[in-house]
């Protein structure tokens, strides 16, 4: 085997249980699970992708795996990874990640949900996946991710993946559908600081938080204390505006001991104008963050959109998550979860070209250059907080 061999990837998933009968097994599992993850990283949409890559690439392939019948063919890497327990595939994933960067105090977790389209079985009558992530926005990277059936489940998923995580010292986000007290609960049990979304779902927060704004944004000399901040960008032809007010006057609201470490609010306003068309949203947020500081929280606020732009529309329109049929067995789940090992490999290796910056660019480059795509595999970024 070629001693530059990716072993500190391999490691991870080295141990993990074989879910096919000892007896006629051709193909080794690290084989398969190795194959299938330079593949994605390589462009692969599918198992016949997969495949096809390893066909393309079987003599480098054998460098650094025993590969002992060749290279699996198409069926075996659907069988395989359908029958993949998840869970399994998960937890070294998990160690994996943990090894990717050191966690730094104050960085910002963001954790939201995504259904993969296409992954419903009219059949098997089984709903289309809805994954839950999440996401370090310092680092770039996936934390980690557990399945759930439909939307309304978030609300058990989210507990169970911070479960999963090393949260010390972090601040976690949610939309909405994560401002529950149980969540509020998890994440302060963790060592980590919440801010939540506040919308319909708590319709008497929501309007109380609405009515003490609505104060602060017309200057009103009987407001709560608070700091404001203000910037504005344009480009594409749109301007936009984004307002932050953030108090940590939080003693007049009714039943707010309810919620763990309660300490400030926050309201931000963004104005998007776009030549006569003018668009205003306002959100809310409560959080367990002390320190009033409203350009802080602005940022943080803003960071927990990373996980709609660096993320999931990287998966949709970078990887093709949501054309993907890959729908027998865990054979999605899995599939998805190479993606985001995919997705933080290319995030975190540095490009070989110039011109190879976008993650679409760089997964160009390691189909092109066997160099490059062991780079990636072997990369050890350096923490970053």
């Amino acid at each position: 085997m070629d001693v530059k061999a990716p072993r500190g990837l391999l490691r991870f998933f080295a141990d993990m249980e074989d879910p096919r009968q000892t007896q006629g097994r051709r193909h080794e599992l690290l084989d398969i699970v190795v194959i299938a993850i330079c593949a994605v990283i390589c462009g692969a949409g599918g198992w016949n992708d997969v495949a096809l890559f390893g066909e393309g690439h079987a003599a480098w392939l054998a460098t650094f795996l025993h590969l002992p019948h060749g290279i699996p063919a198409r069926d075996t890497f659907a069988r395989v990874f359908a029958r993949l327990d998840p869970a399994v595939f998960e937890q070294r994933f998990l160690a994996w990640v943990r090894q990717l960067a050191s966690a730094g105090a104050g960085r910002l977790v963001a954790i939201d949900g995504k259904t993969l389209r296409r992954s419903f079985d009219a059949a098997a009558q089984r709903a289309a996946l809805h994954m839950v992530s999440a996401w370090c926005e310092s680092n770039q990277t996936v934390l980690g991710q557990v399945v759930t059936d439909a939307k309304s489940n978030e609300i058990t998923a989210i507990p169970q993946l911070l479960e999963l995580l090393d949260l010390d010292g972090a601040v976690v986000t949610t939309d909405a559908m994560g401002c529950q007290k149980t969540i509020a609960e998890k994440i302060i049990a963790g060592g980590a600081d919440y801010i939540l979304q506040v919308k319909g779902n708590q319709p008497h927060l929501e309007k109380n938080l609405v009515e003490v704004f609505d104060e602060c944004r017309q200057n009103d000399p009987q407001a709560v204390a608070h700091d404001y901040v203000e910037e504005a960008d344009k480009g594409h032809g749109r301007r936009e505006t984004r307002r932050c007010w953030m108090t940590t006057d939080v003693r007049w609201l009714p039943g707010g001991e309810a919620w763990p470490n309660l300490s400030s609010f926050a309201c931000v306003e963004s104005v998007r104008t776009s030549g006569a068309q003018v668009q205003t949203d306002r959100r809310y947020f409560i959080s367990s963050v002390e320190k009033r500081d409203a350009a802080r929280m602005l940022a943080r606020i803003r960071g927990h959109w990373g996980i709609e732009n660096r993320l999931h529309w990287c998966l949709d329109v970078t990887f093709g998550e949501d054309q993907r049929r890959i729908r027998h067995g865990h054979a999605a789940e899995n599939f998805a979860r190479l993606s985001r090992i995919a997705l933080n490999l290319l995030k975190t290796a540095p490009a070989k070209f110039v011109r190879a910056r976008s993650i679409r660019a760089r997964r160009l480059a390691a189909s092109w250059d066997h160099d490059y795509l062991l780079s990636i595999l072997t990369h050890e970024p350096k923490a970053r907080t």
